[in-house]
């Protein structure tokens, strides 16, 4: 009898175990999971001007027409698990970002930047990381920058 015991108990405690793993398993890829690229700017420009450029750039960014084209352009419907192009355009625009920040300058420092990307979960990484440098494509042609 007390072999059965001892048995139930190892049993139930191994179970235990490989639950609290698998939860924390999920619990780790569902954690937040921001990509962004950061675009270096003049430092002696006033918090104002920075924020009506991230602002406009927002603006320009999320028309309908730029992330329908960036959608079909990675093919995000399939990646993402929706129905159509549409769908996806609409999920990129509610995970996408302009905000003002600081980005690591050549020497170390620190430097004023507009860090441009989408928020997502820490599972869809690879698809962050691809739509955040898709996004990078349409902020140098809005801004008419040339690609290094």
């Amino acid at each position: 009898m007390q072999r059965w015991i001892l048995l139930s108990v190892v049993l139930f405690l191994g179970l235990l175990a490989g639950s609290t793993l698998v939860g924390y398993r999920i619990y780790k890829l569902n954690r937040p999971h921001p990509v962004w690229v950061p675009l270096p700017i003049n430092p002696e420009l006033p918090g104002e001007k920075k924020a009506e450029i991230a602002a406009d750039l927002k603006t320009k960014l999320g028309t309908q027409a730029n992330l329908l084209k960036i959608s079909k352009d990675l093919g995000l419907a399939k990646k993402l698990g929706l129905a159509s192009d549409e769908e996806a355009a609409r999920a990129v625009a509610t995970r996408l970002f302009v905000r003002v920040g600081e980005a690591d300058g050549p020497m170390g420092a620190k430097v004023p930047s507009i860090n441009v990307g989408v928020s997502g979960k820490e599972k869809d990484q690879k698809v962050s990381e691809e739509i955040a440098l898709r996004l990078i494509v349409e902020v140098r042609q809005i801004l008419e920058i040339k690609a290094p």
